[in-house]
Formats: structure tokens, C-alpha cells, sequence
């Protein structure tokens, strides 16, 4: 797996050895195998040493990615490039070799790439993150619908706002935090272990290929419509100050 030396792949990892499996680590801040993933040489390296020394991946999970913020209009074009070469290429890149791998030993497997809800909420300030999850999606369908006739399965999961270091700076504004969490279904914000469970369910599921499962507690469900959570608010500031 990528990404797999702080947050949810962290808590992927982990949770993959409890069940049973030899986790191997591909990280640039540690881990098992260090790999630049947007590097098709140190991929391939990383794959070929993986093989040697573990066997042939079966189950692969791509946690690795980066965030910057960045008005569309504002935001330097290297910044938007490595943002899609971590994100998207990265993840390309990663589950062509595990792929090409299990083709190659005639192995079926399963995979998960880590996209996010902001592939299809419009996130201002996050355009690249965005677009990168947006080609994650799409990546997986595709890969699903030419890696299935080798018994391959490709799916995605899309966390919702999850506390890992990525979230750090943001969580500091002032009343963002319970905001989105009165906003989110379940009540709260994510946390890693909640988008872990997810990554290793949807791994075993046998008959689930090409689809985007998002784990965002409900994030997804608000509408900016909302008439009603609107009646609802009016209707507590006005029993607040007393007014029937």
C-alpha cells in the first residue's frame, strides 16, 4: 500500500496486519519501501522489489496524496501539477503495476484506491485536490471494467473530512469543526480508523467492482437547499429570545 506512514494509511496498515496480512509500506516519510509514487521508475522499483521479497500483491491500497489550496485563478501551475502527479498519476501508476503483477503470476486481487468526497463536491480554494479525486473516480471505473475479465477488482473510497495532519490548519477556524459536524448525518467528523474500516471492507467485498463508496458519515447528504434545517434554526433562535 501507499501512504501508509501517517493518517488513514496508517491506520489502514495497521488494521490490515490485524487481519492477517503481510502489509507492505510505500512511503516517501518512512515505511517499508521508500517511493515517490508520480515517479514511474521508483514505482516499478518499489513493485519489483515488493515481488521479490513478499510475493505478489493481492490486495493493494493507494492512501497516498497531497493537498494545496489555491484559487484557480491564483494558483501556480507547478503547484496544480504535483498535486495531480501525487494524487492521480500516483495512483495510476501504482495500481497499472500491481495490476500487471497479478496479471503476470495469473492472480486475481483486489484494490482500493483513496479518493474523497471533494471528487464530487465542488470545494473552492481546493480545485486541484478536486480534479485529482474527480480522475481517481473515473480511474477506477475504467481500470474495473478492463481488469475484471482477470478477476481483478477496482474500487475507490471516498473519505469525507477526516482528522489526519492534512486537516490540521483548517480545523483551527473558528467554529468550522462543529459546524460541519451539525452538517454531517452521523453528527461528527471523521477519523482515521472509521475510513480504515472502510478501505478493508470494501477490499473483501466479492461481487463489488468500479464503484465509488463514500465514508463520510453522512457528509455528502446535505444540501445547501435545506429549507427545513433552515425552519429548524429560526425556530430555536426564536424560542432562544422568547418569541413564539
Amino acid at each position: 500500500m501507499t501512504g501508509g506512514a501517517s493518517g488513514i494509511g496508517r491506520e489502514t496498515a495497521g488494521l490490515l496486519r490485524d487481519v492477517g496480512h503481510d502489509v507492505v509500506v510505500w512511503d516517501l516519510s518512512g515505511g517499508d519501501i521508500v517511493c515517490d509514487v508520480s515517479d514511474p521508475d521508483a514505482v516499478a522499483a518499489a513493485m519489483e522489489r515488493t515481488v521479490r521479497e513478499h510475493g505478489v500483491p493481492t490486495r493493494i491500497v493507494t492512501c497516498a496524496g497531497i493537498g494545496a489550496s489555491g484559487l484557480l485563478l491564483k494558483q501556480p501551475p507547478a503547484q496544480w501539477e504535483r498535486v495531480l502527479a501525487v494524487n492521480l498519476t500516483g495512483t495510476w501508476l501504482t495500481i497499472r503495476a500491481g495490476a500487471q503483477a497479478m496479471i503476470d503470476a495469473g492472480v486475481g486481487g483486489s484494490i482500493v484506491a483513496v479518493s474523497s468526497i471533494s471528487g464530487t463536491l465542488v470545494d473552492r480554494d481546493m480545485g486541484a485536490y478536486c480534479v485529482s479525486k474527480a480522475g481517481v473516480d473515473m480511474l477506477v471505473k475504467v481500470a474495473a471494467a478492463e481488469w475484471g475479465s482477470h478477476d481483478i477488482r477496482v474500487n475507490a473510497v471516498g473519505p469525507g473530512v477526516t482528522r489526519t495532519p492534512m486537516l490540521a490548519d483548517t480545523a483551527r477556524l473558528p467554529g468550522w469543526v462543529d459546524g460541519l459536524s451539525e452538517r454531517t448525518a452521523l453528527g461528527r467528523l471523521g477519523e482515521a480508523a472509521d475510513v480504515a474500516g472502510a478501505i478493508v471492507g470494501v477490499l473483501e467485498l466479492p461481487w463489488v467492482t468500479g464503484q465509488i463508496v463514500h465514508a463520510d458519515g453522512g457528509l455528502a447528504l446535505h444540501s445547501p437547499i435545506d429549507a427545513y434545517g433552515q425552519m429548524q434554526r429560526v425556530m430555536a433562535l426564536q424560542e432562544k429570545d422568547g418569541i413564539s
